[in-house]
């Protein structure tokens, strides 16, 4: 046979991936003793060198990072192995900010995100995230012996957090699952973040909330303290964490920006998460994909585009008050499509 021929070229070619698979699934397993985080590496692997657009930023707050407006969510993603070939894909792709969450939660995930950080500590926004030991009704007002219990629980697990990324400092660390804007707004907590940033541990105070977010967020703007919060909102509205739906009488997003500029006037970085999670459904209680539950919200032009129904969410809510959207992604496909999502969004609302 030709040495040249295009079936020979093709031969090589497919015998050098299959090559670079065996290389990538060993390796993994060698790392990780676990076979089915190296059947995903090989398969990722697999999918060969990607031509990604080219990723878009935006000063995230008071924080001065140019972040990538797609951020890359861990927590689900690596709570039950490695998964470093997702990972520098994202990065190859220009996505800088990483954010993850705490083990009695997301299990192994820091764990897990800690050899990847190795690589690239120094390149990226890292962000990790725990609640504080808080049982109070939402509008309650807490006393100060409950904030300051609730404000030492957070700075263990901060602690704790640092040990499983294997890292001294987190760029940001978010007081996770707020909800009771008397806690937000405490000096309980501010100290105990002030105690963690002078020792060198964090550099930014955020939050992240599903419940009652739009008090949360401005009692955090009132206190000029938060430089990020990551927000559960869709172009529907604010999403509720007991309906996993749109929360009941919400506002559309679009009706909901004052309140959002609010927050950026006060230097906060607005990060989107759950921005999709509506349109899967809840298979397993008998609620199924809602593909058109946003369509009512959308003009002619983003219908137009061809996008699919997660992939005109996230550019619709980037193009709509965030700074940048957190998507929790398992596989080279959801990276892609949000990649493309992402960077696309302002040419849809022109």
């Amino acid at each position: 046979m030709d040495p040249e021929s295009p079936y020979d070229a093709v031969s090589r070619r497919k015998f050098m991936q299959v090559l670079g698979m065996i290389g990538v699934g060993g390796r993994t397993l060698l790392e990780t003793g676990n076979a089915r985080a190296a059947v995903d590496a090989a398969k990722d692997a697999a999918a060969g060198e990607k031509t990604w657009p080219k990723m878009t930023y935006r000063k995230l707050g008071r924080t001065g990072w140019n972040a990538s407006r797609l951020v890359m969510g861990c927590g689900a993603t690596l709570m039950f192995r490695q998964k470093d070939a997702l990972l520098n894909a994202a990065y190859d792709a220009g996505v800088n900010v990483f954010d993850v969450g705490y083990r009695d939660y997301y299990r192994n995930a820091e764990k897990n995100l800690a050899p990847f950080l190795r690589k690239v500590r120094d390149k990226v926004f890292l962000i990790s995230k725990a609640p504080a030991d808080l049982d109070v009704e939402p509008n309650q007002i807490v006393t100060t012996a409950q904030a300051k219990q609730a404000a030492l629980s957070w700075g263990e697990r901060m602690n704790e957090s640092l040990r499983e990324l294997q890292v001294d400092h987190v760029d940001a660390y978010y007081l996770m699952a707020s909800y009771n804007p008397s806690l937000i707004a405490s000096d309980e907590v501010y100290r105990v973040f002030e105690k963690a940033k002078e020792a060198g541990k964090v550099s930014h105070l955020g939050l992240s909330t599903h419940r009652n977010a739009e008090k949360v967020l401005l009692a955090a703007a009132e206190t000029r303290r938060y430089d990020l919060a990551m927000i559960a909102i869709t172009p529907a509205g604010w999403y509720d964490w007991e309906s996993k739906g749109v929360l009941a009488g919400t506002k559309k997003m679009a009706d909901l920006r004052p309140v959002l500029e609010k927050a950026r006037a006060a230097g906060i970085g607005l990060v989107g998460m759950k921005a999709a999670r509506h349109l899967a459904g809840l298979p397993y209680v008998g609620w199924f994909d809602k593909p058109d539950a946003f369509r009512e919200f959308y003009d002619e032009k983003l219908l137009a585009e061809p996008l699919s129904p997660f992939q005109r969410t996230y550019a619709f809510v980037l193009a709509h008050g965030l700074d940048v959207v957190n998507a929790d992604m398992s596989s080279l496909t959801h990276l892609e499509e949000n990649v493309a999502a992402t960077v696309g969004s302002p040419s849809y609302f022109a």
